[in-house]
């Protein structure tokens, strides 16, 4: 039986590596954080709620330390609002993500999912780390995820790996491929804040949004959220 552990914070890149894992694996386990970020609340609704649809085992997993870091997404500050013509500039997105930047975050969760992952027997730990985010957070690259893998082998006896399906993948392609393959995208929140609706001013959702723009679909959270 082939198994696997999934980072799903519901965002969308990990909603679609999720359902890839589920069309790939026998059996799957997620894990969802809460370290104090402000969408904490929905990530984690909707992440239970795609677990309770699918049947897959869920556990959340609370680092209430992170609660004291400094940073728009763990305090209430509320973070960097962009345009369109902003994602163009490279250098104001760098800076931008500054604002957002969680201390080590993928380390952790990275090092907490393969303890998981080798408990249970897995081989493979599955992230939603892709192409575009990578350009301005290098703990999403490639390069990341093979130096992780590197250490690995030393750090579990299985030699777990840790696998990105969309590592070479923009969000206009994670958000095709999600429609592709059914993915639960109603239920996928990529909103820095907590609140009824996306606030589509965030760096996050101004790449969800031209990601579904470039497709031209209708972002099935919105369609879902608009017939409430």
């Amino acid at each position: 039986m082939s198994r696997t552990v999934v980072l799903l914070s519901a965002g969308l890149d990990s909603v679609v590596s999720f359902k890839l894992a589920y069309d790939s694996y026998d059996e799957i386990t997620c894990l969802t954080f809460d370290y104090a970020q402000q969408a904490h609340s929905v990530e984690i609704e909707y992440a239970a709620k795609i677990c309770a649809m699918y049947g897959v085992n869920h556990h959340i997993i609370k680092l209430p330390w992170y609660k004291s870091f400094v940073g728009a997404l763990t305090e209430n500050t509320k973070p960097p609002e962009l345009s369109d013509e902003m994602l163009e500039d490279l250098a104001a997105v760098r800076e931008t993500a500054r604002a957002v930047w969680v201390p080590a975050r993928n380390v952790v969760f990275l090092s907490i999912a393969t303890a998981f992952s080798e408990n249970y027997g897995c081989k493979t730990v599955i992230v939603g780390f892709n192409k575009e985010e990578a350009k301005t957070f290098p703990d999403n690259s490639a390069d990341f995820v093979a130096s992780f893998n590197q250490a690995l082998k030393y750090a579990t006896l299985t030699k777990v790996d840790v696998v990105a399906p969309l590592i070479e993948y923009e969000k206009a392609e994670i958000a095709s491929l999600g429609l592709r393959i059914g993915a639960p995208l109603e239920w996928s929140w990529s909103c820095y804040a907590a609140e009824s609706a996306p606030c589509r001013l965030c760096e996050s959702c101004l790449r969800r949004s031209r990601a579904f723009k470039a497709i031209g679909k209708e972002d099935p959270l919105l369609k879902r959220l608009r017939s409430r």
